[in-house]
């Protein structure tokens, strides 16, 4: 293992990056005359704007219902577009002090949040990043050997990690020609953390799923989860649950062993033969949502029933072009790559299936592999960093203000009302980008 924090000589596409502390006021339109921020871009996109594409006849399920909005619901600016030809990136990992990413090479980069300074990188002894999770002062790393690395990054002034664990174990000399059942036979894609049991779970395209007790550095649990290969993993925090989607087309729902490591199956949501590369949850008091991407472009979506805790199917977001690459969510906002370049931002009405489309993000030149969001802060506006990566081999950084939704403005309105309490407020007005008339006069896919 080797840590360098030599600057490296990152390629800066967008000119922005110099200006990334952006003051509160965004440019609006095509005024020449702002000249700091007239690349600045604009989005009222509802879901209304864009053109529908026809469902597949085998699809079984009803879109879910869309709601344009009348007033303007999101801005975003590209803060900065970074390029470097070491492999494409796979990953990408977000904590409060820094934001890593995982590519096709051995070094795991370290930057500094929010600003995007770059801190060096962690080199390791075998390539292929494919999956990168953050967790406090840990960070979780699957390589190309098929191994998992622990990483303590808890040193944020010199930021110097240290690698803790190594998963499995270098075997003894003694257990040289025994099968060791402990590895991945495939590449690891993907990897989730239990915070209350301390255990790691693994997905591999071998088609399975190993469990992990970082405190006594073992696998503790290992079972065949899927057909194809395992694309993603998510847990619920709350109950234990554990989410699996593969490219056999299918979501599996599993359940731990009260006091055993051992697994079972509760439930599998299978719904198309679309083989499925994506998972998001959606957690709020008293709500659980599980989110699917896949590769016909539809992001399906089920909803957790508080009496059975039974997932029933809730509808389907159209939008995208291709497959559905990555997924994210924040508070009420759901974020989606795509194999069709682009980013689309996705809002829920909270109590019902009402999703809006808010914006379709245009940035990049290859197909958005992975997605990581990060809250700036709520007041009036929420704001966001949102960090992409496509296999273009460019990492982006982009501030995000989202609008409060019509539902909320009017809450609020009546609460100020009722306490005498009243705020002027103007607004420029906000335009639909000119990339938006292009897409629907003319698409090339």
């Amino acid at each position: 293992m080797e840590f360098s924090g030599e600057k490296t000589h990152w390629n800066l596409v967008d000119e922005e990056r110099k200006h990334i502390n952006l003051p509160r006021r965004f440019s609006f339109g095509n005024n020449e005359a702002d000249s700091d921020f007239t690349s600045a871009r604009t989005s009222c996109v509802s879901a209304a704007s864009f053109p529908l594409w026809p469902i597949s006849p085998e699809t079984p399920w009803t879109r879910s219902p869309v709601r344009a909005s009348s007033s303007p619901p999101l801005l975003y600016h590209c803060l900065a577009s970074l390029h470097r030809s070491e492999g494409n990136i796979f990953s990408i990992a977000v904590t409060n002090d820094f934001v890593f990413t995982g590519s096709a090479s051995s070094r795991i980069h370290a930057w500094k949040q929010p600003d995007c300074t770059e801190m060096g990188y962690i080199k390791a002894t075998s390539g292929e990043i494919r999956a990168i999770l953050a967790y406090g002062k840990m960070l979780f790393t699957t390589h190309g050997d098929y191994k998992i690395r622990v990483w303590d990054v808890s040193l944020t002034e010199n930021f110097r990690p240290k690698k803790t664990i190594t998963l499995p174990r270098r075997r003894s000399f003694f257990s040289y020609g025994k099968k060791n059942n402990q590895q991945h036979r495939d590449s690891i894609s993907c990897i989730a953390y239990n915070h209350k049991e301390k255990l790691l779970y693994t997905g591999s395209w071998d088609k399975t799923v190993k469990v992990w007790k970082i405190s006594e550095k073992r696998c503790v649990d290992s079972f065949v989860a899927h057909e194809g290969h395992v694309n993603a993993i998510v847990l619920n925090q709350e109950d234990g649950c554990v989410f699996t989607c593969s490219s056999d087309g299918t979501v599996k729902i599993w359940r731990r062993v009260f006091r055993e490591s051992s697994h079972i199956l509760t439930m599998t949501l299978k719904f198309q033969p679309s083989p499925v590369n994506t998972l998001a949850l959606y957690l709020s008091p008293g709500e659980c949502i599980l989110y699917s991407g896949s590769s016909d472009g539809l992001i399906n979506f089920w909803e957790k029933e508080r009496m059975s805790s039974r997932y029933n199917h809730g509808g389907f977001l159209q939008g995208h072009h291709f497959a559905v690459l990555c997924l994210a969510t924040i508070k009420d906002l759901i974020l989606s790559g795509s194999e069709d370049a682009t980013i689309r931002i996705w809002r829920r009405e909270a109590g019902n299936s009402f999703h809006s489309c808010l914006a379709v993000i245009d940035g990049h030149h290859g197909p958005v592999k992975c997605l990581a969001a990060a809250l700036e802060t709520e007041e009036i506006m929420m704001g966001l960093l949102v960090y992409s990566a496509s296999l273009d081999q460019t990492f982006k950084v982009w501030r995000v203000k989202v609008y409060p939704s019509e539902k909320e403005t009017l809450e609020k309105s009546e609460a100020n009302d009722q306490n005498s309490k009243t705020t002027d407020c103007k607004m420029s007005p906000v335009l639909s980008p000119s990339w938006v008339e292009k897409k629907i006069q003319g698409s090339d896919f």
